[in-house]
């Protein structure tokens, strides 16, 4: 899909420049969408890419963003269309709609559907009452709740309610906890920093029975885009993002359907995608978690397979129509040095395995857009150079460096 000239005047802005926003910078600029990459730190990787017009702001939430993005609107003579990458600047953006709505088009539901969508224990409530399957789960924020989670059947994954700054810099993104007293440990571990913890139970299968739909709701409750997809593979396996993916047209009719029954079912538009687990013996589908007014990590995914949900959102946006999707040959995507490790923790080799022989895309590097990639590259080796440098100071052995 490609944008009509008429309305490329409208651009398009990016807020936050991490592999995510790459991705949609990417899809935006290649299809003709003019580009404004947005981030606090200019010296990220993405903000070398090629395309579009790079622009700080001093951060990417709190009341500092919202007063440089409406001093940056007055720069443009289209209100652009804003597109958000990242959960605190969600919150954000949505604590201070009014004061951002004269300056930017806007792609969010109701304040109160984004709350509750955003925090994992409202959302399986809700998920429930509209009788959508979800796992068995209690929330744990006082010893009340942790001896609730003794009737959970075991093993059990342990996250976070809601994205949490200090949780991020002291924990994983979640963990599987085999049982009771395991769960105990480790939540009183966390709850100094975060009381606010989700035990939900394990359903069964690998991270290739984790599948995500990813779509653009208008606003009469239909989607302009819709794609299905699978991982291949999560780093850390079974409990972390995605390292690798690719189309999913097996399980696309059903979760395709489900994603927009459930979300017409609590009134939500805009940017968003839901996360299921398929139970490897049971073939059934479990809702897992929602990602809400903002692009998912492996958003790209969707485009290199011929369907562009970032440039159909901004047509959406200026009132025009989507062009028909095109058929191309499946692609996969792979964020290859973590896909690689977590190949290599599972006994697995990357591009032999029955899901992932298939031609692939790597998330950083493309032979037309290389600075995001060399930039990339730069720091690691910068990184590792650093670290090999404080084992000499220190003066360990070779062999005793972790």
């Amino acid at each position: 899909m490609r944008a009509r000239s008429g309305a490329a005047e409208v651009p398009a802005m990016v807020l936050g420049a991490g592999l995510n926003g790459l991705g949609v910078i990417r899809s935006l600029a290649r299809a003709g969408v003019p580009v404004i990459a947005v981030d606090d730190n200019m010296n990220r990787p993405a903000m070398r890419t090629r395309y579009g017009r790079k622009m700080q702001v001093r951060k990417l939430h709190g009341e500092a963003l919202v007063e440089d993005l409406v001093g940056i609107a007055r720069l443009f003579r289209e209100r652009p269309v804003l597109f958000l990458t990242e959960e605190a600047t969600v919150r954000t953006v949505s604590a201070h709609r009014d004061r951002l709505d004269p300056f930017y088009r806007l792609m969010l539901p109701a304040a109160n559907v984004l709350d509750a969508l955003m925090h994992k224990e409202s959302f399986q409530r809700l998920a429930s009452r509209h009788g959508f399957r979800v796992p068995e789960s209690v929330r744990v924020v006082d010893d009340c709740g942790l001896k609730a989670a003794y009737a959970l059947r075991y093993p059990v994954i342990l996250k976070p309610g809601k994205k949490d700054a200090a949780y991020a810099r002291s924990f994983r993104k979640a963990y599987r906890v085999e049982n009771f007293e395991a769960l105990c440990q480790l939540c009183r571990q966390i709850m100094p920093v975060l009381p606010d913890l989700i035990a939900q139970e394990w359903v069964d299968g690998s991270d290739a029975d984790v599948y995500f739909c990813l779509q653009y709701i208008k606003p009469d409750g239909t989607p302009a885009a819709s794609f299905s997809g699978r991982k291949i593979r999560s780093w850390p396996p079974a409990v972390g993002g995605t390292a690798s993916c690719m189309p999913a047209p097996e399980a696309a009719a059903e979760i395709d359907a489900q994603t927009t029954r459930f979300f017409n079912a609590v009134g939500f538009t805009g940017m968003g995608s839901m996360e299921y687990k398929r139970h490897a013996k049971t073939g059934a589908f479990y809702l897992i978690e929602p990602t809400v007014a903002r692009t998912d990590y492996q958003e790209e995914i969707a485009t290199l397979n011929g369907v562009n949900i970032p440039l159909a959102a901004w047509l959406v946006q200026l009132g025009r129509e989507c062009p028909p999707v095109a058929a191309v040959p499946p692609k996969i995507w792979r964020e290859s040095a973590v896909d690689r490790y977590s190949a290599e923790l599972q006994n697995q080799v990357c591009g032999r395995g029955p899901l992932d022989s298939g031609a692939k895309v790597d998330a950083w590097w493309r032979w037309y857009d290389p600075l995001p990639w060399l930039t990339l590259m730069q720091a690691r080796v910068l990184k590792a150079g650093r670290r090999r440098l404080s084992f000499r100071q220190l003066g360990m052995p070779k062999g005793e460096r972790a």
